[in-house]
């Protein structure tokens, strides 16, 4: 999970380093496994999905690095 791009940012580059804190300000959330960074599927038995979801906020979420998928949906909340 990352959050806080600046609005001139239009691309995530691929294999981004776990830092909580990337170059231009953007900060990653903690993933599944309580971690910075991508910690790949961890797929079921069977056939399964992954949904990526982008959202556009007007405001930039005043959140600690690290912080729970919970905590930046709560902060979402009225800014989508």
């Amino acid at each position: 999970m990352v959050f806080k791009f600046p609005p001139t940012i239009d691309i995530l580059p691929k294999d981004l380093p776990d830092l909580k804190e990337l170059a231009n300000g953007e900060k990653q959330g903690a993933n599944d496994f309580k971690q910075i960074g991508y910690g790949g599927p961890c797929p079921p038995q069977g056939e399964h999905r992954y949904y990526f979801n982008l959202y556009a906020l007007d405001t930039m979420l005043a959140l600690r690095a690290g912080a729970t998928k919970k905590e930046v949906q709560y902060a979402m909340k009225g800014h989508v």
